[in-house]
């Protein structure tokens, strides 16, 4: 497992788990549940999250002398001109590249992704030179357009984000796999450690989940967890499951049978 790399643009990753920085009680648990899964990249809403105003608090001091990239991501972002904007500054001030984009159409309700204007402003980002995860509803069409403007990776979700229900769109994520030759990344819906190794045995490159860990009654012992389900299910997928069959088949042979 140690040479099967995730490769996101020019970004290379042992671990295939990618968490959030939302809804911890602090920056301490926050770092010490992410140090947990394993995980090599967090995601941090730049408009929410500070990681550019050294005078404050700031959750980049936490991961110092760690292994542990940020993503920044656009949260709260609804349009593609204010996502342009936010990642052009939020680079001027880290030097981070690496972005998750996520404009959301919807923010009352289901808090769904505006695809439109997602593949708008990842045309404009690629062409600035950002590595770009683009966050997206389970569309393999829109999968497809978003690798055209330029996607390093895509993030289909698998259910409405923060909702904990699990893989509920398991065709749409094999037509993804199929339209795309990026990583595919599933983000949004993981509510326990068995979602993460469903996602990864349907073919997903990695899994990111954030309200899973910082939600759970241990959030610790739910990172851990979620690290060895992904480890898991990636070793499942690439070992080849059995064909499923409509009735039962003997685990001996009958052929050849002692009769009595």
């Amino acid at each position: 497992m140690n040479e099967d790399i995730l490769k996101i643009g020019k970004y290379e990753f042992q671990s295939r788990l990618i968490v959030g920085s939302g809804k911890y009680k602090d920056f301490q648990t926050t770092k010490e549940a992410t140090l947990a899964s394993g995980s090599e990249l967090i995601t941090v809403a730049i408009r929410r999250v500070n990681i550019t105003n050294p005078n404050e608090e700031n959750l980049l001091d936490y991961f110092k002398n760690t292994n542990v990239k940020f993503l920044p991501n656009s949260a709260g972002c609804t349009t593609a001109e204010d996502t342009v904007t936010t990642f052009r500054l939020m680079r001027e001030a880290t030097g981070i590249d690496l972005i998750k984009l996520e404009i959301i159409g919807d923010l009352n309700k289901t808090l769904y992704p505006d695809v439109i204007e997602s593949i708008k402003a990842c045309e404009i980002l690629k062409k600035d030179g950002f590595t770009i995860m683009a966050y997206t509803s389970d569309d393999p069409i829109v999968a497809r357009r978003l690798e055209d403007a330029g996607a390093d990776a895509i993030m289909p979700l698998a259910a409405p984000i923060g909702s904990g229900l699990g893989i509920q769109n398991r065709y749409n994520i094999a037509f993804i796999k199929d339209a795309v030759k990026v990583p595919i990344i599933i983000d949004a819906g993981v509510g326990c450690a068995s979602d993460a190794a469903i996602a990864m045995e349907l073919g997903a490159d990695g899994v990111l989940t954030n309200t899973a860990i910082a939600g759970a009654k241990d959030p610790i012992a739910m990172a851990r967890a979620m690290k060895y389900a992904v480890m898991a299910g990636r070793l499942s997928y690439k070992a080849g499951r059995i064909p499923k069959k409509p009735y039962a088949t003997a685990s001996s042979p009958i052929d050849g049978l002692i009769q009595f």
